[in-house]
């Protein structure tokens, strides 16, 4: 199963009830799996919590 099979499944999962919870939906979709997943060219193909990760165990 890959990544689109599995998006697909679990939006038919989440009951989505008016306009607000479908943009909270698609937020937490975005900024906790999504992004956690993605590697980006601009950070040098890591992830952004790799990132921030790096960032902070330097800082």
């Amino acid at each position: 199963m890959n990544l689109s099979q599995r998006t697909e499944k679990n939006l038919y999962i989440w009951k989505i009830q008016n306009e607000r919870s479908s943009q909270n939906a698609i937020f937490e979709y975005i900024s906790c799996f999504y992004n956690g997943k993605r590697i980006h060219l601009s950070i040098g193909y890591f992830t952004p919590i790799q990132y921030e990760r790096m960032y902070q165990s330097v800082a």
